[in-house]
């Protein structure tokens, strides 16, 4: 049967008094099984984008069907679609064992670690098409964990450990990307031999099975976690009942709570990223273009960077969990703009590893302390009875209109140059400022609204 998480009454107190309670929410059970947790999110990403277009481009495949299959990555884009079924859905026999949350996590994680045995297996320079269903499998599975992560996180904790465990996820998260980015890479490397060049089906073979093996540690905690308490739901009597409860509630719930600040939430939403989105598809052409060569991109940027993050996502969490949430969102968003500042200076210095080193540094501290205080934001906002579907409308739309504008970067930096391109991106953070404010005094006024009938309750109350 399905272990269920401690009541409320064993959960940390509710207000943050000092900074060591704060850095202590990062040493509680929760916040490690996030850890682990994170990684096994992180893992499938760049397993289905990054890496996987290096390795194709290297088997030979031409550049435009490259950039078609990164639509593979629209399933992440798109996973509300299918939240309310993770949301309300049993497996059978697997959710009586492990509870819903974590029968969801279990099930998309052996789907990736299949999928990703069979991205091991095909040889894309022999036929594409068997790789790209798995791969497509594999991002649909990651999509899917996302859901029920995102919904195991929310309701594992009171509302002051959630930036905590945003950052402890952040931190797995990472560490995957740097796994699943320089890791494979050095993996093939040492599969096919120092002095060999050019494309090896075996390298790539090997490199990608010890990445399905790399899901197995969270496939572990997620057994050896404890299942929240569910929200009590009433049994439908019918399909439709079932949809209205599933589908309709969720988003109706939403605006119920907020209203006409729904707009205003769901603004800042769209935007908060935006700067960092648009500036970072020109990123990787900046560097090329700036004479930097693959290893020092790499060293860099997917591990150095990588570290960072990190390290503003610790930041973030502390900050947020000892001055409020909506503090150090305002932060984030003004750092997320300026930093881009940087990358003007660096199109003027030309080729320096320090001064690249020095930007990278500042760039992914401001990104890892927004994005704590961010995923913690997203998670104020969802009702608990409705968590899966919610935050997985939510964390959705923060990428729709900030990838819609990445689109047209390239014709930006063609007619305008790089120096222009990112002062521009710099630019697009203003309106994200203005709208920090005006969020904050909703956020002050309605806390973490919980369920549709009382529009102010404790995190606490659908679980008392």
């Amino acid at each position: 049967m399905a272990e269920t998480a401690p009541s409320p009454e064993t959960a940390p107190p509710s207000t943050v008094r000092t900074w060591r309670e704060a850095l202590r929410l990062y040493l509680q059970p929760a916040s490690l099984r996030m850890l682990a947790l994170g990684f096994a999110a992180g893992l499938p990403l760049l397993l289905v984008l990054g890496t996987l277009s290096f390795r194709l481009r290297e088997a030979g495949i031409d550049r435009s069907t490259i950039g078609y299959l990164s639509w593979v990555g629209l399933a992440y884009g798109v996973k509300w679609m299918w939240a309310p079924l993770v949301d309300r859905m049993p497996i059978p026999w697997l959710t009586r064992q492990l509870g819903r949350r974590r029968s969801w996590l279990l099930l998309s994680q052996l789907v990736i670690a299949l999928g990703l045995v069979g991205m091991a297996l095909n040889d894309p320079s022999q036929l594409l098409g068997p790789l790209v269903a798995c791969a497509l499998a594999v991002a649909i599975a990651s999509a899917t964990q996302d859901i029920a992560l995102d919904a195991y996180r929310i309701e594992s904790a009171e509302v002051n450990a959630q930036a905590a465990l945003a950052a402890s996820y952040q931190t797995g998260y990472r560490l995957a990307m740097i796994w699943a980015g320089a890791g494979v890479l050095w993996v093939a490397a040492w599969a096919q031999g120092d002095q060999a060049t050019g494309y090896s089906q075996s390298a790539w073979q090997a490199a990608y099975l010890v990445m399905a093996l790399s899901m197995l540690p969270g496939m572990w905690v997620v057994l050896a976690s404890p299942e929240p308490v569910p929200a009590p739901f009433a049994p439908a009597r019918n399909v439709a009942e079932w949809l209205r409860g599933a589908v309709v509630e969720p988003f109706a719930d939403f605006w119920l709570r907020y209203r006409w600040q729904a707009v205003l939430v769901l603004a800042l939403i769209a935007v908060y990223r935006i700067s960092d989105v648009v500036m970072g598809i020109m990123a990787n052409p900046f560097y090329v273009d700036m004479g930097f060569t693959k290893s020092e991109v790499a060293s860099v940027t997917k591990v150095y960077g990588v570290i960072m993050t990190l390290v503003g996502a610790f930041v973030g969490g502390l900050l947020a969990a000892r001055l409020g949430v909506m503090r150090v969102l305002m932060l984030g968003a003004l750092l997320s703009a300026l930093t881009n500042l940087l990358f003007v200076w660096l199109s003027g210095v030309g080729h320096d590893v320090q001064a690249l080193v020095w930007v990278i540094s500042a760039d992914n501290l401001a990104s890892g302390i927004a994005s704590a205080a961010f995923i913690a934001y997203l998670s104020s906002l969802t009702n608990i009875s409705y968590s899966a579907t919610q935050y997985a409308l939510l964390s959705s739309m923060m990428l729709l209109l900030p990838k819609f504008i990445a689109g047209f970067s390239g014709e930006f930096v063609d007619a305008h140059g790089y120096a222009s391109f990112f002062t521009a991106t710099a630019w697009l953070g203003v309106p994200v400022l203005l709208l920090v404010m005006l969020a904050s005094r909703v956020h002050a006024r309605q806390l973490s609204p919980r369920t549709p009938s009382d529009p102010k309750p404790s995190r606490a109350s659908p679980r008392a």
